[in-house]
């Protein structure tokens, strides 16, 4: 099917059936949810096919049960999203009431990466079915067998009628660029990002697109290095640190890059249970780390290295298991670390004083700011996601998902009489005069 097919398929069933009412929705979102946990040990075994070995617990938890618990947590808050929102509305226009509704765009794109194959296509999927919208989704080429797994899963959750899945390599991601969808979400890189812009531009698509950049880890002087290097070595091992929020670059303020790597060492944290994706990323990970003086923590597959922050690592996302390290002389020094950079998905901090967390939030730009973690915000579904700038626009995640996916439509109901009437056509002298003296002239 290609991707013309399947959005004239689903503008039809739209026509034809209207957009879903909340009930409808909601139990869209329970069968997706039932799905999703009743095919897991299918994910496990296509993602760990695909990546050439994945940990069965990056699949379980960072696909399988984030799309189940943001399913679950849009059912439960949808018809309060949902629930127009009354506006209050001036004198001159009493009796007259406002509102706004939140009305389906219509059908939805979702253009998924292949590093979280499930999550970051059902994800925004379930919000825009949420929403009232139908959708259709080209999964990455790069993860065959759980591309293949999502066509059964959106298959039997929604039916034809509501969700399609398009498969296809980079032609097919081309030609779904450039359809005319209601809204497009495009997951992956920056510069994909754009093409995926232009090719959208043509039909003045409205877009989400979530992308990378790199995210920095604060280590300040008040921190216990060993629980910071722990808790960045943590989120960097899952999935091989192939993740648009892992810890990319650790800024070291009043600390030694000597002790983070003894640090590192003491954790324990070695290697990831997940590989490189294939060896087309395995070769652009040596060509950034290469000629870089590196330190191999673990054995395994798939080790994790730390590495000086300088040329290409100082430079672009790594996007892997290697991260780079930087000394800065104070916390200004490092927030101009981050300011030479396009803004950032995520900024995490460790050891700061409160005065410290608010001079970082007010002197960066950045989707999300954590304090004592890194990752893990992605997983709390109340939590808009998204990026500034070069990283993204748009935002997905729980109410700011479901507002992302809807038009915004302004509804009046006016009286009979009103006292702005009294500047209707044709005007007298009475009109002019009143009109002058509202914006403070003299009559």
């Amino acid at each position: 099917m290609t991707p013309a097919v399947a959005l004239a398929a689903l503008r039809a069933a739209e026509a034809e059936d209207g957009a879903p009412d909340l009930a409808a929705r909601r139990a869209a979102l329970e069968r997706l949810r039932a799905a999703v946990l009743r095919r897991a040990e299918d994910a496990v075994a296509a993602a760990d096919a695909d990546f050439g070995g994945r940990a069965a617990e990056d699949t379980l938890l960072a696909d399988v049960l984030v799309v189940a618990e943001a399913a679950r947590y849009a059912a439960r808050h949808l018809r309060r999203w949902a629930k127009p929102q009354r506006v209050s509305v001036p004198l001159p226009f009493l009796p007259a009431r406002a509102w706004v509704e939140y009305v389906p765009k219509g059908v939805v794109g979702v253009m998924a990466p292949w590093n979280y194959p499930l999550q970051l296509a059902l994800v925004p999927a379930l919000e825009a079915v949420a929403a009232g919208n139908r959708v259709c989704l080209k999964p990455s080429e790069a993860t065959p067998r759980v591309a293949a797994l999502l066509g059964e899963i959106v298959a039997e959750a929604w039916g034809p009628r509501m969700g399609l899945v398009v498969q296809g390599g980079v032609e097919v991601a081309r030609d779904f660029a450039t359809q005319p969808w209601d809204h497009l979400v495009f997951t992956g890189g920056t510069e994909t990002g754009r093409r995926v812009m232009a090719a959208a531009a043509a039909n003045l698509t409205p877009l989400t697109l979530e992308l990378g950049g790199k995210c920095p880890s604060l280590v300040l002087p008040g921190a216990d290095l060993r629980e910071a290097a722990r808790a960045i070595l943590a989120a960097k091992a899952v999935n091989a640190g192939q993740t648009c929020i892992a810890p990319d670059t650790v800024l070291l303020v009043g600390h030694r890059a000597a002790d983070f790597h003894a640090a590192c060492r003491a954790t324990g944290i070695g290697a990831a249970e997940t590989s490189v994706i294939n060896p087309a990323q395995g070769a652009r990970l040596e060509r950034i780390a290469g000629g870089t003086e590196t330190e191999t923590l673990g054995e395994g597959t798939t080790p994790l290295r730390l590495a000086p922050a300088q040329g290409a690592l100082a430079a672009e996302e790594i996007f892997g298991p290697v991260l780079a390290v930087e000394e800065c002389a104070d916390l200004p020094a490092a927030l101009r670390w981050i300011a030479a950079r396009p803004h950032p998905l995520a900024i995490a901090l460790f050891g700061a004083t409160r005065a410290e967390e608010e001079a970082v939030a007010a002197g960066t730009k950045s989707g999300a700011l954590v304090v004592g973690r890194a990752m893990e915000h992605a997983a709390m579904p109340g939590l808009p996601f998204g990026g500034v700038g070069a990283s993204g626009f748009g935002r997905r995640g729980g109410e700011a998902g479901f507002r992302e996916f809807s038009n915004p439509r302004a509804r009046v109901r006016h009286g009979r009489v009103a006292l702005a009437r009294l500047l209707d056509p044709p005007r007298g002298d009475f009109a002019r005069k009143l009109a002058r003296r509202l914006v403070g002239l003299k009559p």
